[in-house]
């Protein structure tokens, strides 16, 4: 399962439009009044479910359309999650990337609207961004198919195990790190690490977020309060 995430307006519906076809649905997330839209395609012989994320700025949801991208990154646990980005706001665009990349390493960065860039003067560095990210970066024009089949290629590479990424992990400064560890110590007992990356989990409660333990105990069917 392929999840798909950007920003509005950065081509996100059209890289998913060029993927699938007419191979989708849509419906409503369960319990939301949010539209899901999943779709199929086939690349060498495998067949791949794609979901459409709602277009989001950030996983610190200010929106339902948000705390569905966020959840579904968290607790589904897509195999790939291709973060969408407007190549002509890229600095704008990497701070969903960044957040995506705290919650899981398996990443593409879909770098569309590279024509755009162009034609505005701007020149992005692709193998350098990759390198600096840690996961792979694949510039696309999503209305002509252009980067379409190599952005197949590095999925289905992801899905395989046959690229590896290691994302870019932010540093915080010495307290802040020290209650990363010392909350992640007493995560451990409560929630099994295979299901939610300890250390964004931390950060979120650091951060005060009611919402996402509301719905850890929802998705993980823990009971009674989450204390830390």
């Amino acid at each position: 399962m392929i999840a798909l995430v950007g920003n509005p307006n950065t081509g996100k519906s059209t890289i998913f439009n060029t993927l699938t076809g007419m191979r989708q649905y849509t419906g409503n997330w369960p319990g939301k009044t949010v539209l899901q839209t999943q779709g199929f395609y086939r690349f060498n012989n495998r067949h791949y479910k794609l979901v459409d994320l709602p277009g989001s700025y950030s996983l610190l949801p200010s929106s339902p359309d948000e705390e569905v991208a966020r959840d579904f990154i968290c607790f589904a646990r897509p195999d790939c999650t291709i973060v969408v980005a407007d190549a002509a706001c890229l600095e704008r665009n990497l701070n969903l990337a960044l957040q995506v990349m705290e919650i899981t390493p398996r990443v593409v960065l879909c770098l569309n609207l590279i024509d755009e860039a162009k034609r505005k003067g701007i020149s992005v560095d692709i193998l350098s961004l990759s390198k600096e990210l840690g996961v792979p970066v694949v510039p696309t024009v999503a209305l002509n198919n252009y980067g379409i089949e190599d952005l197949k290629k590095t999925i289905a590479a992801l899905v395989e195990g046959k690229l590896e990424c290691s994302p870019r992990r932010i540093e915080y400064d010495d307290e802040v790190e020290r209650l990363v560890e010392d909350i992640e110590s007493h995560i451990n007992p409560i929630i099994p690490r295979s299901l939610i990356n300890f250390r964004w989990l931390a950060l979120r409660i650091i951060d005060g977020d009611s919402k996402l333990l509301e719905a850890i105990r929802s998705y993980l069917h823990l009971e009674g309060e989450i204390l830390i």
